[in-house]
């Protein structure tokens, strides 16, 4: 079942690949991004400069789903998060709309189990976590009074263009023959590849109307420990590189006086409990999950960032 749908923030990571993503599997799309930001949609996306949550409602009439792609910055996330979910909330529900939303692991805090499902007990540690929880209980109220949401929860993306640890920190320093793991390499850790979350995302849209009112699903991904990880990269690109781990110590000593720093630190955790998502749920809600095998997956990811393979 297609339709027309909204993308909240079609000129990000996520916003940008689930909108291509839609477009060709048929559907009509409409990206809202911030005024000056048209330019930077996909081709084929109707383009709608908005800022506001009236703007956002307006842009959402004759959708039919919702999709919420906004992702301040981390050092914004504390001002922004809530604010600007709540607006894709209203956006949805003033239209009939089903909101699609990007779960996140942070919500189950440091003391999370190895494997993760929608019976999970959620119990935050962190200030983004606890927000993150805020946010789906305020999705479950609107469909309470009658809106209609899919949360798909995901490890951390990676591919799809830039911004994520995958570029920002395990491939910063290649040209130099060096990797960097934000964690020790015996942990296992939930990656999600960015095309085959969209391309779930539009499987689930497209079933909405057999779903509950409210539904969670996990995206099992990639799961696998750093040393894994490393080295796949090595046999992709046939090459060998030193490899390290992500100096933690500064940014919870030194980095405590900067904003960029004080947030990330508060993320170290994930690299350090193993973790991984169970598709159990979605596999039985949509069959096939769609997978791209690893190494094709970071082939790809590393021509994203413009790494020559």
């Amino acid at each position: 079942m297609k339709g027309r749908i909204l993308v909240l923030g079609a000129a990000g990571r996520l916003g940008f690949v689930a909108a291509e993503t839609f477009r060709d599997a048929g559907w009509q799309v409409k990206g809202l991004v911030r005024p000056g930001r048209a330019g930077a949609l996909p081709h084929k996306i109707e383009a709608v400069e908005a800022v506001t949550r009236d703007e956002a409602i307006a842009a959402a009439q004759g959708c039919c789903v919702v999709l919420n792609a906004l992702n301040p910055v981390i050092t914004e996330w504390k001002k922004n998060a809530l604010s600007l979910a709540y607006g894709a909330i209203a956006a949805a529900e003033s239209n009939g709309a089903t909101l699609l939303f990007p779960g996140s692991v942070w919500n189950y805090g440091r003391g999370m189990p190895p494997v993760l499902d929608e019976n999970t007990p959620m119990q935050p540690t962190t200030r983004k976590g606890a927000m993150r929880v805020e946010i789906e209980q305020r999705i479950q109220e609107a469909c309470d009074r009658g809106m209609r949401a899919v949360v798909l929860r995901a490890g951390d993306f990676f591919g799809g263009g830039v911004g994520s640890w995958f570029d920002l920190v395990l491939a910063k320093d290649m040209e130099r023959g060096r990797l960097t793991y934000p964690g020790p390499l015996d942990v296992e850790h939930a990656w999600a590849y960015l095309p085959d979350y969209a391309a779930t995302l539009v499987r689930l849209a497209e079933q909405r109307e057999s779903f509950g009112s409210c539904e969670t699903f996990g995206f099992p991904g990639h799961a696998l420990t750093g040393r894994e990880f490393l080295a796949t990269v090595e046999a992709v690109t046939k090459g060998t590189f030193t490899k390290r781990t992500m100096g933690w110590w500064f940014l919870k000593t030194f980095g405590q006086f900067l904003r960029m720093g004080r947030e990330l630190s508060e993320l170290e955790y994930l690299w350090r409990v193993p973790h991984r998502i169970s598709g159990d749920k979605l596999k039985a809600a949509i069959g096939e999950i769609p997978h791209t095998p690893l190494p094709d997956a970071i082939e790809a990811s590393l021509r994203d960032v413009g790494y020559r393979v």
